[in-house]
């Protein structure tokens, strides 16, 4: 569709009338399309066949860095994505403009070698898709887009995962009509962030971006995790899920979110495994003498807040089946409580002045004072906080909040059911 029709058709209120469960503002939402459509083709040319592709970004609910050594997670997709206005080009090239950011261009000649792209740049997830694509047997192919999000850096609701499963949502609908499965998208994002991008994570964020809803994820077989769809526990519960940005810097801790998976991997090497999963805190506790003399008391303290952490999903698990409110926040609270203590995650130790995760813990505990449930969110040292805050409490939440970490600093969100899409 040419861009022309495609303003035309969301000007005349297609988007609330096709896409109003993905949007509460479809108002806000078609100004923000029609402004993104209009910084493509002020970019790339107004006479192109143009698409609209939207990858949403998500909440971690319980389950704090165990997708990494084939744990459990529970995680939800959020009514905040990134959306990406593309066309198909003859140039071998992917041209990607993120608004606010200088464009990345990839050509696809160069993909094979992770050496050719920086580590820890947009570009090498651009390249490192395109060659998981290709690696996979997938059709891959220049393109040119402009994309838009609000799917905050820094936020804690996993940018770099939507940013990454965008990459492929765009190449899956151009070049293989839409026929590679989100859940296989997840994958080839993890393994660009891995391989080219530089950075050990697992896959519980570019999961549960890409697939949608409200979901528990078992990757004891990575290369083919069990993903089971759970209905929304907050849907009629009387709650809001509120993220608080404390607005820490990530820029320096890539050395900090790194440790962590090494140090317990290091821990199941003693076992002569390759992760965790499988291994008993009894196992852990028998070993702990010769634990401490090789890999130190934090990998130790670490490998137990996996083990705890990993059979608590399960049991939060049950509890939303079984619409066990009580029992959901103790699983959360005491998620959070692991978290701080023995994952020790909550801040850096390269800059203890700066502890905003810890305050806003502090602070959210003091108000809520043991109604609804709270805890540190997504990858931690920096970032964000997760709250679930009684209705009639939420407005006063959001101001103390906001009057500590600056106005809009709390985002209420709702779970969003699609995953990646292409739209229109």
């Amino acid at each position: 569709m040419k861009a022309c029709e495609l303003k035309k058709l969301i000007e005349g209120g297609a988007l609330a009338e096709r896409y109003s469960a993905l949007y509460l503002d479809t108002k806000r939402q078609s100004e923000r399309f029609i402004k993104a459509i209009d910084a493509f083709c002020e970019l790339y040319g107004d006479d192109r066949d143009i698409f609209i592709f939207s990858v949403p970004g998500r909440s971690e609910i319980s389950g704090n860095h165990t997708d990494h050594n084939h744990g459990c997670v529970l995680a939800g997709a959020i009514d905040r994505d990134i959306i990406a206005v593309a066309a198909r080009n003859n140039d071998g090239v992917i041209r990607f403009k993120s608004e606010g950011y200088n464009e990345d261009v990839v050509k696809l000649d160069a993909i094979d070698d992770p050496d050719n792209f920086p580590r820890y740049k947009s570009v090498s997830l651009i390249a490192g898709l395109a060659k998981g694509f290709k690696n996979a047997g997938y059709a891959i192919g220049g393109y040119d887009a402009y994309s838009t999000t609000e799917v905050l850096k820094g936020s804690g609701i996993s940018s770099s995962a939507a940013f990454e499963v965008q990459i492929g949502n765009v190449l899956n609908y151009l070049y293989n009509d839409g026929r590679v499965s989100n859940i296989e998208i997840a994958k080839l994002a993890q393994f660009s962030e891995n391989v080219y991008f530089g950075k050990p994570c697992g896959l519980m964020d570019q999961m549960a971006c890409a697939v949608g809803g409200f979901v528990f994820i078992d990757f004891e077989d990575n290369s083919n995790p069990i993903v089971e769809p759970i209905e929304d526990p907050l849907a009629n519960l009387g709650y809001s899920l509120c993220i608080v940005n404390t607005g820490g810097n990530h820029a320096d801790l890539n050395d900090d979110y790194a440790s962590v998976p090494y140090e317990m991997k290091a821990v199941a090497k003693e076992f002569g495994k390759d992760f965790l999963r499988g291994l008993t805190e009894d196992d852990i506790i028998a070993r702990a003498p010769a634990l401490r003399e090789t890999v130190g008391d934090r990998a130790i303290l670490r490998a137990i807040h996996f083990i705890r952490e990993n059979d608590r999903v399960c049991k939060i698990r049950e509890c939303l089946k079984a619409k066990d409110v009580d029992g959901f926040f103790r699983g959360v609270i005491r998620s959070g409580l692991s978290s701080f203590r023995f994952l020790q995650n909550v801040f850096t130790t390269i800059n203890v002045r700066e502890q905003g995760l810890s305050l806003a813990l502090a602070i959210t505990e003091g108000y809520l004072d043991g109604a609804g449930a709270y805890r540190v969110h997504g990858g931690g040292f920096a970032g964000t906080i997760q709250a679930f805050v009684p209705n009639e409490l939420a407005d006063g939440y959001v101001a103390l909040m906001n009057s500590v970490f600056g106005e809009g600093a709390v985002m209420k969100l709702r779970i969003r059911q699609t995953g990646a899409t292409r739209l229109f």
